[in-house]
């Protein structure tokens, strides 16, 4: 079976046989269509190298869990014990081989890494979500380990720190699930929870509609603000930091931001067309939130 280009066999015994001839280019391509710039040019080389191993593998295990054929719990368990081999330096697949000199050279723990993978078996079992604390308790591995891993990269994580880490994280993703409705509805995926959508009185054929029914956009409001709640943590978090770190958790928060704004600008119409974060948006929000921190740092 092919797997983002790559050649997956599932043995016999149950065993899967990892892709063997896997391009990382068409997996790293995918960062140009994230709300925020995955690995800016203002970082140096060998930071940017290390963002983009992260992203490599954080993309390549979310391809293994939304887009293979097959078996995809079976690939998921190749895709840890491939994690187990990269922090080894016996890796063999060129995203895990890539990861190698980030795990080693910035001592990362290993925890973060499998929460993403666990995220990706959880998609496979559970397709919806009563609360939006439920939907956090998700976010707190589909999401929060990428922060969690960049302040180590960074080598600036403390707890007050993760903590607030996590809140962008979690906005982030939210939004994301905001933008990208009937995308999961597709999937068979309803990460709207089911209490907003039964107390706006959101029908389930609405998450398949081309146009937003007013109920799911009464939903789509209510995630929203949510989402800018927690983006608020993005302030501290950012006067916490100093420099290049700082500009570029700024520009993290801000996409997640920019991508609200697009929801809004829309009146929340995110089944009619696509509703990325516009560029100018996303600048004007990073300077602000730059600005914040200023202000917000102990004198």
């Amino acid at each position: 079976m092919e797997v983002l280009g790559a050649r997956v066999t599932a043995a016999s015994q149950g065993n899967v046989e990892g892709p063997r001839d896997a391009v990382s280019n068409p997996v790293l391509a995918k960062a140009r269509d994230e709300n925020f710039s995955v690995a800016p040019l203002f970082l140096p080389r060998p930071i940017r190298a290390q963002m983009l191993a992260l992203y490599g593998f954080a993309r390549f295990v979310d391809d293994l869990g939304d887009e293979a054929d097959g078996d995809r719990l079976a690939l998921l368990d190749w895709a840890e014990a491939e994690l187990d081999r990269a922090a080894a330096g016996h890796a063999t697949h060129p995203i895990f081989r890539r990861l190698t000199p980030t795990i080693q050279t910035c001592r990362l723990d290993l925890q973060p890494f499998r929460d993403l993978i666990q995220a990706n078996r959880i998609d496979q079992t559970v397709h919806a979500y009563q609360t939006f604390d439920d939907l956090l308790g998700y976010c707190a591995l589909s999401a929060n380990p990428v922060g969690r891993l960049v302040l180590a990269l960074l080598d600036m994580a403390t707890p007050e720190r993760v903590r607030w880490s996590d809140d962008v994280c979690s906005a982030l993703q939210v939004a994301e699930h905001c933008q990208d409705v009937a995308e999961d509805a597709a999937q068979g995926r309803v990460y709207l929870p089911a209490a907003d959508l039964a107390y706006f009185g959101c029908d389930p054929a609405d998450l398949n509609a081309p146009v937003a029914s007013s109920a799911l956009r009464g939903v789509l409001r209510l995630e929203v603000g949510r989402a800018r709640g927690l983006l608020a943590s993005s302030v501290p978090l950012a006067a916490s930091l100093h420099g290049r770190a700082r500009l570029l958790i700024a520009g993290f928060a801000a996409g997640g931001g920019a991508a609200l704004d697009a929801i809004e600008g829309n009146e929340f119409n995110v089944m009619a067309r696509p509703c990325p974060p516009s560029r100018a948006r996303t600048v004007t929000r990073t300077l602000r939130l730059l600005m914040a921190a200023r202000e917000a740092r102990p004198r």
